[in-house]
């Protein structure tokens, strides 16, 4: 077998750092500084975020899904409501999620609970996106097993043909947005020797946020 000597990999953080005095007193504002720095210096798919759901024996899966907006509400994404994070998310309606901008040396961790987007809102999003996008969302019973990849297409073939004349399709039922609504939101930036700034956000009963330092 190949050495691949992974224990010898490693980086030194050295772009910026953090503080309580730095970072703004709402937790959405600070994100959203970051994120637009994160698309200013043009990352690769900057709304990228890890989700992380568990089911009720508390078994946790985690997987890559796109930001698709934020405020003050939490923060959107829209998937297939009976995939697995789907049937995860309904038996137990707690989420994390974890951005990674390599590029600025920077993590962002917000935990909370989970709620599905109004339908109205679900089916704005769905017929904006591409025409292919729309048929793939009808053609993949996600999460579910299924013979071969020709069977997958064979779904996608079916449904060009009965839309064939329309670009907007209805949206299935099996599929809508959901929101994260945040309790918890860390901002983490790294540091030389593995020293890293962490400012964390804790919401409180009243709606405010605390704001404090963690140990690297």
């Amino acid at each position: 077998m190949m050495q691949l000597e992974i224990e010898h990999l490693r980086q030194d953080y050295r772009q910026a750092s953090l503080d309580v005095s730095d970072v703004d007193a709402n937790p959405f504002r600070q994100f959203g500084k970051w994120f637009q720095e994160a698309m200013q210096a043009e990352l690769p798919e900057p709304n990228a975020m890890t989700l992380a759901t568990a089911t009720t024996a508390g078994r946790p899966s985690a997987r890559i899904v796109l930001l698709k907006g934020f405020d003050e509400a939490g923060f959107v994404f829209f998937t297939n409501y009976e995939s697995r994070k789907g049937q995860e998310m309904l038996e137990n309606p707690q989420a994390a999620l974890v951005f990674f901008w390599q590029g600025l040396e920077r993590q962002v961790r917000i935990e909370g609970r989970i709620a599905k987007v109004p339908l109205e809102e679900s089916t704005a999003y769905f017929q904006s996106r591409p025409k292919g996008s729309q048929i793939g969302a009808w053609a993949s019973p996600q999460s579910k097993r299924i013979g071969s990849r020709a069977e997958l297409e064979a779904n996608v073939q079916t449904l060009q043909a009965k839309y064939a004349a329309q670009d907007v399709l209805p949206r299935p039922e099996q599929w809508g947005g959901y929101v994260v609504q945040p309790e918890l939101i860390e901002f983490w930036q790294g540091r030389p020797s593995r020293l890293h700034d962490r400012i964390q956000y804790v919401r409180q009963a009243d709606g405010t946020w605390q704001i404090e330092r963690l140990a690297p």
